[in-house]
């Protein structure tokens, strides 16, 4: 806890806009010897300054640093002074003379003298500041004994070159395969696309050489024909309990990367293409098959297929199975919401059904079945000279140097390519399959005859088939929540490729997104390099991604504790478990920072070292409110997500947007972390609204832990009937979702909302 606060001021960003001896003598008046030293730097990022802090810090004159003008998210370099010393920054710059505009619109002049109402946003800073340090301590990791030891699920393509990635960093492997031999579906290829330059011919992707180094190496332990029964304990520190040939074993591994693969979609969602109604109809996982065994024959009558047709894709035959899909949903969330008419406002459709393969994973691997056919109809030309490969398609998707390839299937004579819509397969003579195109490029219904028709087959990850990973985890064996990405195991493919929704357990390759081998080798890197980060973090005592490097970690306080198990099914990395009573047993290691648990607990009994709910209520309360709305304004209290709301504000100041000076803006972890207490705070002392600002969510959500921004959407509830009680407008709170690049946006919301709240009148409490 911070006792004697250093506050050094920036001339360079605040200078030209007020006076700083005038601002130095506000805060000497306000908090005394709390601030021994306030100093003004020309330039406060800058090594000199930074040299000069640390004199005062050794000296003992100061325990804890306020850094008054650039945003927190930059100049970090200069103001890292070890883990033991408490920093803050004063957004200034950003967020106070870039955004501040008076109240007729016009902004902050240089040189002018600044208006009352600019002084007092100051200050209102600074006071939060200073209370935020005296609210905290240095947080202290917990370091962790670790398992230096990667377990490897899955030994096909992807497993094989994550785990030769873990040895070759200096890392031991435990590659776990539940098939009898290693490759998986690379091993059951002809060809495989382009891996090398000239990228114009498919090439052998040589498994069984890899296979074989993977054998040699003593770093790796290879199980074949085993199974992943159980994962216990946090990361690195994790027992895997294997069924093997021989038994059950146990295995000490520090982190996990799963690289189960897929598996071809059900055949009854290609009974539209024509499968298995028509003879001569099969997917291009049974023609890679043929292609195998070194012969194309058709299935009717086992001769040679010289005319085959690729049909990529045929959305509009899939219109009626999307129809019915959807009132099948419906009908399963109308039977839910009466099976509980009580709960019925709380039924969420995403959460009423199982991950299933469906016909959209075939939109999903639209790359990997464009180049699928490109490379099938080559080996029909290979195998017979005289044949001619046909290539129906919607869209044809060949990216970066795979250009190369499709420019190459074009230069051959014998393969036929056309965009159009095959719009119905039906019988010919001699079984023959005769395709129907149309809207192609000659603006004619075509029909095709052939011999043999290949149909593509989407990658259905085998997380959406069963529970990989077996965690001995209070919120269950799976991954949670994978009905929103159709199965794949990612929990945020923009911000954290790799990732899961378990901290320490990473995926790669097509168990996390449809991709070819050449991306599954990048990927399998990728998250052997995150599984090992995870590892090294957990050594130190840190946390990972998106928080990496922090220190603190929850803390309770059991003996207020009412077990009410919030906290435990709310974390959205299942970082907690429980006892028999339902007592919280935290998993430090699993844990990623992100406070959601803080805001979840009714009693507040869950705080961070550097991050409390009377910390934030501390600062919400220090903000200084007009007794008068008519003649000095509102005073709004905006909660910004760190993540996304936060720098979007920044960069909203630095594109010359401005916003309402009546509003204090207050990061926080993620909305998640928000506890009613602080609407609470707010409004007892007088606050005429609050705004939350955090990620969007929902099926296209992008917030970093997943679900904070929709589990504060959720407490709106408890803020209802908290406001109620206090006799508080609803209106005066609200929850906004807001991306990193809504920077244009955001100054509307805020100025909307301040105009809603200026049509509602002063807060009751105001004045008391």
């Amino acid at each position: 806890m911070a006792e004697k606060i250093g506050i050094y001021i920036d001339k360079a960003t605040l200078g030209p806009y007020m006076d700083l001896d005038q601002l130095v003598e506000k805060i000497k008046n306000r908090w005394g010897d709390a601030t021994p030293i306030i100093k003004v730097f020309d330039l406060v990022a800058s090594e000199e300054a930074k040299k000069d802090i640390k004199k005062d810090l050794d000296s003992g004159a100061i325990d804890g640093v306020s850094i008054v003008g650039p945003s927190p998210r930059e100049d970090t370099e200069y103001f890292d002074f070890g883990p033991k010393v408490l920093v803050d920054r004063v957004n200034l710059r950003e967020q106070g003379v870039m955004a501040f505009k008076n109240p007729d619109g016009s902004p902050l002049k240089p040189g002018e003298e600044p208006p009352q109402l600019f002084w007092d946003m100051v200050m209102d800073y600074i006071n939060m500041s200073v209370i935020k340090l005296q609210k905290s301590v240095p947080a202290e990791g917990e370091p962790l004994e670790t398992e230096k030891t990667i377990l490897v699920l899955g030994g096909g393509w992807t497993g094989i070159h994550a785990a030769q990635a873990v040895a070759d960093a200096g890392y031991n492997a435990i590659l776990v395969e539940k098939e009898q031999e290693l490759g998986g579906y690379a091993a059951k290829m002809y060809k495989s696309f382009p891996i090398n330059p000239p990228y114009t011919s498919a090439e052998d992707p040589k498994i069984e050489e890899k296979i074989q180094a993977l054998k040699n190496n003593k770093k790796i332990k290879i199980y074949t024909g085993t199974q992943l029964e159980k994962l216990i304990g946090q990361p690195g520190q994790y027992t895997a309990l294997l069924k093997t040939k021989k038994g059950e074993e146990e295995v000490k591994v520090g982190s996990v990367v799963v690289a189960t693969g897929w598996k071809p979609i059900e055949p009854k969602y290609l009974e539209p293409l024509g499968y298995g109604t028509l003879k001569n109809v099969v997917t291009n996982v049974e023609f890679e098959d043929m292609a195998k065994k070194g012969e194309i024959k058709r299935p009717s009558d086992g001769n040679v297929a010289k005319n085959v047709l690729f049909v990529l894709s045929a959305t509009n035959l899939y219109e009626d199975i999307a129809k019915q899909e959807e009132e099948e949903r419906k009908k399963k969330l109308e039977e839910a919401e009466a099976a509980d008419s009580e709960k019925s406002e709380e039924v969420d459709i995403e959460e009423t059904f199982e991950p299933i393969e469906t016909y959209r994973h075939l939109d999903y691997t639209s790359e990997v079945t464009s180049l699928t056919a490109l490379k099938q109809a080559g080996y029909v030309r290979e195998f017979v000279p005289d044949s001619v490969a046909y290539i129906i398609y919607e869209h044809m998707v060949t990216p970066g140097v795979y250009e190369l390839y499709y420019k190459s299937a074009q230069n051959d004579p014998g393969i036929m390519l056309t965009k159009g819509k095959v719009t119905s397969l039906y019988a010919g003579n001699n079984d023959n399959v005769i395709v129907r195109i149309e809207d192609n490029l000659l603006g004619e219904i075509v029909e095709i005859e052939a011999d043999l028709v290949v149909v593509p087959t989407g990658f259905v990850p085998t997380t959406a088939l069963e529970p990989v990973i077996n965690l001995e985890y209070r919120q269950g064996p799976a991954f949670p929540d994978l009905d929103l990405f159709d199965g794949y195991a990612d929990s945020n493919y923009i911000c954290f490729p790799y990732e899961t929704r378990r901290t320490g357990i990473y995926a790669a390759g097509p168990v996390r997104q449809p991709m070819t081998l050449a991306r599954s080798v990048s990927d399998a890197y990728g998250a052997a390099l995150k599984a090992i980060q995870c590892i090294e973090s957990v050594n130190r005592g840190v946390a990972v991604h998106p928080r990496s490097g922090d220190l603190s970690f929850p803390k309770f306080n059991f003996v207020r504790c009412t077990q009410c198990k919030r906290c435990t099914e709310e974390c959205p990395f299942g970082a907690l478990d429980d006892d028999e009573k339902g007592t919280p047993k935290p998993n430090v290691a699993r844990c990623r920072r992100c406070g959601t648990c803080m805001g979840a607990c009714p009693e507040r009994v869950i705080s961070f070292d550097n991050y409390s709910v009377g910390q934030v209520g501390s600062m919400i309360t220090s903000i200084k409110v007009p007794d008068n709305m008519d003649k000095e304004g509102p005073r709004i209290v905006i909660l910004a997500c760190e993540n996304d709301a936060y720098p979007a504000l920044d960069m909203a100041a630095k594109r010359g947007h401005r916003w309402s000076p009546y509003v204090r803006i207050i990061p926080v972890r993620c909305l998640g972390s928000v506890n009613t207490i602080w609407i609470a705070d707010a409004m007892s002392k007088g606050n005429d609204g609050c705004l939350l600002l955090g990620c969007k969510y929902g099926e296209d959500y992008q917030c970093h832990f997943v679900k904070g921004s929709e589990l504060c959407n959720r407490r709106m509830i408890n803020i209802g009937e908290t406001l109620d009680r206090l006799g508080v407008e609803l209106e005066r709170v609200r929850q906004e979702q807001v991306a990193i690049d809504d920077y244009d946006r955001i100054p509307e919301i805020i100025d909307s909302f301040v105009e809603d709240i200026i049509k509602l009148g002063p807060n009751p409490f105001k004045g008391y």
